[in-house]
This record gives structure tokens, sequence and C-alpha cells, in this order.
């Protein structure tokens, strides 16, 4: 990690490297593990040493005690000074405290924050990167789950490693180092406890790894279909099935309840498990340092030590054991998280055909394409030839191939056989990124996010002229209705655009291609949810849109793709028809039939 960097507040850590060269999710916890400790291994070096600092107070009280007990009930030996010198250094111990506790924290906290952050910004660069396909499996819930939950889970993983791990670890090395130069025979007696511990942690071990993926598994089943509530709200309530999703849901959340009861349950029996060998083991060497003092073997001082250092190493194995869980927790977030960040299932534009310029000539030769893991084409031997400047329009059913054809020109969907060129390039050899530079997209549902009219239309153009932007205005018609808000072209777009009508979102979609000046365009059934007035506008808009640029309709109404050059007609995946339209209509095929049953649905 450069230092510089490390040092500013502001940098965020990629680690998607971290995850590289994993094969499977099993490596995959103690290598992301390894890796995230060793790029921030300055601050938690610095902060054990610190930990070590502010902590010695606790590993002398005991010796302290000891010393002043032996002092007290042996004065003849012991002058009364050793009782001031041991409390001199005691308070000193405590005092220095006040400062190496906070720069312990600080120094600790900056690494944790930094690798919750760096793991956020790590899944959000490989999110952008994976492929159409793979958000189109993936469930938005479980992606949310993923995000929030997961990386929250691992960064407290991380969190007991620093300030409970570590610390308990160093504890049990120093109190075991004094007792060793103490007595070696208690030291034996000590050495029992860790094997005990071990036992206990293996009886649990696989009950709660398989408890702690079961809950997680139907968490992020419950985030997905709360998601799905949503989105589905004016459906469900428009046709009274608010009683439907209420059960369904329900169903689900008892699902989570149960994994939930049966993770708490491994874990209560845990930690009860855990505290009652703790503490049998504790009484078992109160009796034992008893009886050595008993029989003149350690001093009444040394039974205080021994038992108080018993006591802290019992208590920090204790607190280990009570960590386990959230260790299992934290390692099947990971596991989880790196379902992403494994996936290999991403657009890889590494040493392709950087596009500085796009005419806009697209070539189908012979394309077909199937969708992984079926096995029937859902595009069959298709062939297209499209000149810059040219308007294509498709007509068909439903699934009849036409968004397909429309995904392969976006680049989302690669041909299973054929090929697919841009500009005389195969379009499998380009860098899509550069390539979808020259690329408008205007769909049927309209994507807003929540900000103003203007900063939907201007979306990821860091540099523009506010000349241009008000020519787009004026040529996407949206000064029709922006004049008459209150804030106009500032106005507040509310989530999913709930503030504004079909024909208004359309219209600010169709401004935002414009202002990108693309080269081809792909309009998604643009119109097909419009009424009459809003389309009108709409189609005023798109006929300054598709002016001297390449471009590709979906058409739902047939009469407002009458001057295309070219219309397709698809059907199960294949071309059966191509022609202007008054070709077509001429033909009497199956454009005819589809134009004649059109007239007849829409009364004309």
């Amino acid at each position: 990690m450069n230092k510089s960097k490390a040092k500013d507040d502001n940098y965020l850590p990629d680690y998607i490297s971290f995850f590289e060269g994993a094969k499977s999710d099993d490596k995959i916890v103690g290598r992301l593990l390894k890796s995230l400790l060793k790029a921030n291994k300055a601050s938690f070096i610095l902060s054990t040493l610190l930990f070590i600092v502010k902590h010695c107070a606790v590993w002398i009280i005991p010796i302290v005690t000891a010393n002043v007990i032996n002092i007290a009930t042996n004065p003849s030996k012991n002058p009364v000074s050793g009782l001031f010198i041991n409390g001199a250094v005691l308070i000193l111990l405590v005092v220095q405290n006040l400062f190496t506790h906070v720069l312990y924290s600080n120094y600790s906290c900056r690494a944790l924050r930094n690798i919750g952050v760096g793991l956020k910004n790590s899944l959000i660069k490989k999110l952008q990167q994976l492929s159409i396909t793979f958000h189109t499996e993936m469930k938005t819930g479980a992606l949310q789950s993923k995000f929030l939950r997961d990386t929250e889970a691992i960064e407290q993983f991380l969190h007991q490693i620093i300030f409970s791990l570590v610390p308990c670890i160093i504890t049990v090395f120093v109190t075991v180092g004094v007792t060793v130069s103490k007595s070696l025979i208690v030291t034996a007696f000590f050495a029992v406890i860790i094997p005990v511990n071990v036992f206990v942690v293996r009886m649990f071990r696989k009950k709660m790894r398989n408890n702690n993926r079961a809950f997680r598994k139907e968490v992020e089943n419950v985030s997905g279909q709360i998601t799905t509530m949503l989105e589905m709200i004016p459906i469900t309530k428009a046709h009274g099935l608010e009683d439907t999703e209420i059960s369904k849901m329900e169903t689900s959340l008892k699902h989570m309840k149960s994994a939930g009861l049966m993770l708490d349950h491994s874990q209560a029996q845990f930690g009860s498990w855990a505290w009652v060998v703790g503490n049998f083991m504790s009484a078992v060497c109160l009796v034992f340092t008893g009886y050595m003092a008993y029989v003149g073997k350690l001093t009444v001082g040394d039974v205080v030590l021994f038992q108080s250092y018993f006591n802290t190493i019992t208590a920090n194995i204790q607190a280990l054991l009570n960590i386990y869980p959230e260790f299992a927790k934290g390692a099947e977030s990971i596991k989880s998280v790196s379902e992403i960040m494994l996936s290999d299932n991403i657009e890889n534009n590494s040493g392709k055909i950087r596009l500085r310029y796009v005419h806009g000539t697209v070539r189908f030769n012979n394309v077909s394409y199937r969708y992984p893991g079926t096995e029937k084409d859902v595009i069959k031997h298709f062939s297209l030839d499209a000149e810059p400047g040219d308007c294509v329009a498709f007509v068909g059913a439903s699934g009849s191939g036409k968004s397909t054809v429309m995904n392969m020109i976006i680049g989302f969907l690669r041909a299973t056989s054929g090929s697919i060129t841009i500009d005389g390039k195969p379009i499998e050899m380009l860098n899509l990124q550069d390539y979808r530079h020259f690329l408008a997209v205007v769909p049927q549902n309209s994507i807003l996010f929540s900000g103003t009219i203007k900063e939907n239309i201007v979306y990821g153009l860091a540099k523009y002229s506010e000349k241009r932007f008000n020519e787009v205005i004026k040529l996407a018609n949206i000064d029709e209705f922006t004049d008459k808000l209150p804030d106009g072209i500032n106005t507040m777009v509310e989530e999913h655009g709930g503030n504004l009508s079909g024909g208004q979102k359309q219209r600010i979609s169709i401004a935002r291609a414009l202002m990108r000046d693309p080269r081809i365009i792909i309009l998604d059934e643009a119109t097909s949810a419009l009424d009459n007035i809003s389309e009108y506008h709409v189609q005023q808009a798109m006929s300054s849109l598709i002016k001297g640029r390449t471009t590709f309709i979906v058409a739902h109404r047939l009469s407002t793709i009458r001057d295309a050059n070219k219309i397709v007609v698809m059907e199960n995946g294949e071309c059966v028809e191509t022609g202007t339209y008054d070709e077509l209509m001429k033909k009497h095929g199956k454009f005819y039939e589809l134009k004649t049953l059109s007239e007849l649905n829409s009364g004309n």
C-alpha cells in the first residue's frame, strides 16, 4: 500500500487483488485475513506495542499484590520501603494508561475503518465489473445483504481479532511466562487448561458453522423477498393481494426465525460448556495452589499470584471461546462476500481495442445465442446489416428475441456462434466500456435516481456546455413541463420518478441520451406504456434523438416505425421478414398480420 495514501483519511483501499488466486471459499478466509492484516501491518504492529505498554499494569498488579502480602506477612525479613516502591511502580503504570490507551484505540480503529470501507469499495468495483448475466441471476436483496450485513460482520470479525484475540494471546503468554519463572509444577497444571478448552471448541465448531450458514442464507432470502415485495406493492394493492404477500413474507420470516433460534441454541450450549469448564478448572487451581502453600512449596502471596494468573488465563481463554461464534459468523460472511469477489462472470476489457470514435456500422453474421445452462437457441442464424444513420425497427411477439438482439448490440450478451461487428471490428475484441460511451439506451421503463431533473440528464458527464444542455432541453421537449414547475429544471426527482408522469420520465431519458451525443441508439419500446398525448411529445423528442445516428427500435406500436429504413420481423428467435414499412405491407406477410392485429386491438 502506498504510505502517502494510507495516511490520507480520504483514501479508499482496493482489496480486489486479495481475492484473486483463491480457488475455493474454504481457503479464502485465511488468505483474506492474512492479506488485510499485512496491508495494515504498520498500524497493527504499533497498536500491539501500545497494548503491551498500556496493559502491563494488569499483569503486574498480581505480582505487586503478592509482594505486598509477602512483605506484610513477614515484616522481619522485608523493610517497609518495599511497600512504597511497589505502590509507586503500580501507580506509574496505571497513570500511563490515560495516554497509551487513546493512542492504541486510534491506531487500531483507523486500520479497522480502513478495512471496512476498503471491502465495500472493492465490492462496488467488482459489482460494476460483473456481467449483466450475473446481476440478472443474483437477487438484489441478496447483494444488499452481502454489501451491508456481511461486510459489517467481517469488520466485526477483525475487530474481535485486534481487540480480543491478540490481547488474549499476549496476556496468556505473559502470565504463563511469569508462572514458569515462579513454579514449573504450577505451570504444568496451567498447561492442562488449553487442551480442555480446545476440546470444547471442537465439540461445537461444526454445528455453529452450519447454523451460521443456514441463518445467513435465510437472511439473504428474506432481504431479496422484501425488495421484491416493495417493488410489487402497487400491483399487490391494485389486486387486493395484501394478505397473500403477508402470508408469503410470514413463511420466510418463520424460516429465518427458526434458523436464528437454532444458531442461538448452539451458541448458548457452547457458552454454557465454556463457562462451566472454566470455573471448574479455577476451583481446582485454588485447591491445588492452596495445598502447595500448606506443604510449604509456595508462599501465601504466591497463592494469590497464581490464582490471579489462573483466573486471568481462564478469563482470556473464556473470552476466546465466547468470541468463537463471532469468528464463525465472520468466516461465513467472508465466504458470502467471496461469492461475488471470486466470480469470473465479468466483462474483461483488458487488452481490448480502445475506440476513439464509432461511425455506427453494425453487422450480424449468422448469429445464434442460447442462455447459459440451456439447450435451446433463443436467437437462430440471425444476420443484419445496419449502416451509419440507419433506423432499424424490430417487431414481433413477446419472447421472439427482440430484446436479446438489443442486449447483444450493447455487449451484455455474447453470441454463441456467428459474429457481430461494430465498424468492422468484432464486438468481443472491443473495450466495451469505451464502446458504450458512443451508445445510448432508452428503455421502456425510464430509470431515474433521486436528484434534480438536471442531474438526471447530465448523469455521468464530467464536462458539458450550458449551451448544449439548453439545446437538448428544447429538442427533448423538457421545457414543456419544467417551465410549469416551481424549481424548473432543478426540481427534485422522487424515488423512481414518482412525482413525474411516464411521458415526462421518458423525455428525461431521451434528453440524457442526447447529452451523450451517441452514434448508436437503442430504443426499447420507449412509447409502449404512454398515452397518446405523452406519446406525441416523446415521438417528437425521439425524432431529434435518432437524426443522423444508427438507431435500433423495439416497436410496440407499429405505426410509430413507418419511417424506419428497415423493419425486422422476429418470430421464435428468427428473422422471418425484412423490408421497409411499405414493402412489408405489400407482401401481406407476418408484418401485415401483426399490423392488422395491432389496429384491431387499438380500435383503429
